[in-house]
């Protein structure tokens, strides 16, 4: 029988393509908040993680074997002007979640963030302590410490990702090749880096990594350090699409938005040594999210 997973924040980016490169080979159950959708393989409910009784109760009822928690809040700029909500958002709830799994004995894997570094060091690895620059920075290191204090089982991903997303969520990429799809002009960072990973690479490694129950906190990343800049460009290239409407500009000029890291690149040489493999360049990862296109994979998510 196929394991069954629990994905909180079920209608979001992370947890909607997490469910689509898994759904034909694990029971997936989504588990939503205020908005509700349908996808084709899955299974969903609502999952009140308000209530660490709530979350007993609904996991007495599908009894998964794996729960990944992808709920948070993840605007920079909403968890400054409101600290009080990104605190309960992403660390009361993952305490809950934390207690819950604890309690019935269950792995959970706690998504994180590259953001949690002041991004004055570059390919930082598992062993660096966190420098948060921002609230939201702030509020997943204070998740990761306590979730691991509270479920020391438990695997807290650090990462930043991209792939297909919906009408009412939709991803940076979607972003970029919406523009360049409509010929409008888009600015992009050309100091600010990262290691981004397609959501279907990085749902297989994390099962992966539960395959071999790994714990503690892991970068699931790609392996090219990269700047939001080049990486707009190599969509448009994979996308067939006109490049010139991509203009570099620097973070420092964008003067209404929140402190946040010029470096976020982590380095993936723990993963690497765990699972015995890389993660892939950008050029491959684009080449994927292209495949999945062909697959009409963006239509469907579109549609939700």
């Amino acid at each position: 029988m196929a394991k069954t997973i629990l994905i909180t924040g079920g209608s979001g980016l992370l947890a909607l393509g997490w469910a689509v490169s898994t759904r034909f080979q694990l029971n997936v159950v989504l588990g939503f908040h205020n908005r509700k959708v349908e996808l084709h393989g899955t299974k969903g409910l609502v999952v009140n993680l308000n209530s660490v009784e709530s979350i007993c109760r609904t996991i007495e009822n599908i009894r998964p074997d794996l729960v990944i928690h992808t709920a948070a809040l993840t605007n920079i700029e909403i968890c400054e002007r409101k600290p009080e909500l990104a605190y309960h958002v992403n660390v009361n709830l993952s305490v809950n979640i934390a207690k819950a799994c604890h309690q019935y004995g269950i792995q959970l894997v706690l998504i994180s963030t590259d953001h949690v570094f002041s991004g004055k060091s570059s390919m930082v690895d598992e062993t660096e302590t966190p420098c948060p620059l921002n609230n939201y920075a702030l509020t997943k290191v204070k998740a990761e410490q306590l979730v691991m204090d509270i479920h020391s089982d438990s695997l807290v991903v650090r990462t930043n990702f991209y792939g297909w997303g919906t009408s009412y969520r939709p991803s940076f990429s979607d972003l970029i090749l919406e523009h360049l799809t409509k010929r409008e002009g888009i600015v992009l960072f050309d100091n600010v880096y990262y290691t981004p990973i397609l959501i279907q690479s990085l749902a297989e490694a994390v099962h992966e990594l539960i395959d071999i129950q790994a714990k503690g906190i892991i970068n699931v990343v790609g392996d090219e350090k990269i700047s939001k800049f080049e990486f707009g460009l190599k969509l448009a290239k994979q996308f067939n699409l006109n490049a010139k409407f991509i203009c570099p500009g620097l973070l420092e000029d964008k003067t209404s938005l929140v402190q946040r890291p010029h470096d976020m690149s982590l380095s993936n040489n723990k993963i690497i040594g765990l699972l015995g493999r890389g993660f892939g360049t950008v050029d491959e990862g684009i080449a994927l999210l292209y495949q999945q296109k062909k697959n009409c994979l963006d239509q469907e998510l579109q549609q939700l």
